[in-house]
């Protein structure tokens, strides 16, 4: 029993993974989108957004599985419901990709020197998000934490973007329309990293059995 209980397992971890691969495509579909106007990565991308969908709606129904068939306790208890969570912010993720690529559908104009940092935005979001992935499939505490970490630089990114675009405006104010794409994208992007962060406190909470710093009470039995 225990076997399959655990094989089921290893294909919850890789379905997460898959999950977490489609979250970091769709992402760097939607920023090429931008950067090169390219409308059949639009389409990409909302694509790759109702893959997520899917994987969202296929890995909840192995985790109630998991839950209502094996009853399991303490840590793999965590696992479970950490991943039920961790799914939530992935379909968010996917979500802001697919708006960030609609926003590029209808963007006009070239590529500007100030959007290098919204591709620097993307980047590190985007590891952020498959660092959190790679933590819980891993159990590596270090891992997650390093992830949290890393929310500081995205959000820099961000106040440095949030300036080049009002200094843009400010050089020329026909320019609105396109500064506020950018600042929304810009804003989506540090999103996303904010969900990254999410993914990667279950992840803590999935081995340590606290989350955010404060101790679970509703689930305190030993690892």
């Amino acid at each position: 029993m225990r076997n399959f209980f655990d094989s089921q397992l290893e294909q919850l971890n890789l379905e997460l993974i898959n999950m977490g691969a489609l979250c970091e495509s769709a992402i760097a579909s939607a920023v090429t989108a931008l950067s090169e106007r390219n409308l059949q990565l639009v389409e990409k991308t909302n694509l790759k957004e109702r893959e997520i969908d899917r994987k969202e709606r296929d890995i909840e129904n192995l985790c109630l599985k998991l839950l209502l068939k094996q009853q399991p306790v303490a840590r793999d208890l965590r696992t479970i419901s950490s991943a039920l969570k961790m799914i939530s912010d992935m379909e968010r993720i996917g979500d802001q990709a697919s708006d960030i690529a609609e926003i590029a559908r209808f963007a006009g104009g070239q590529p500007a020197d100030h959007e290098i940092h919204i591709l620097d935005m993307a980047e590190k979001a985007s590891d952020m998000v498959t660092t959190a992935i790679d933590s819980f499939v891993k159990k590596d505490l270090s891992l997650a934490l390093s992830v949290i970490g890393l929310d500081n630089g995205v959000d820099e990114l961000f106040v440095k973007v949030r300036n080049e675009i009002v200094a843009m405006v400010k050089e020329d104010n026909t320019k609105g329309e396109h500064a506020m794409d950018l600042l929304m994208i810009a804003k989506y992007l540090e999103r996303i990293g904010d969900h990254a962060v999410n993914i990667s406190e279950w992840v803590v909470y999935s081995i340590t059995g606290s989350h955010n710093g404060e101790e679970e009470q509703l689930i305190d039995l030993p690892s």
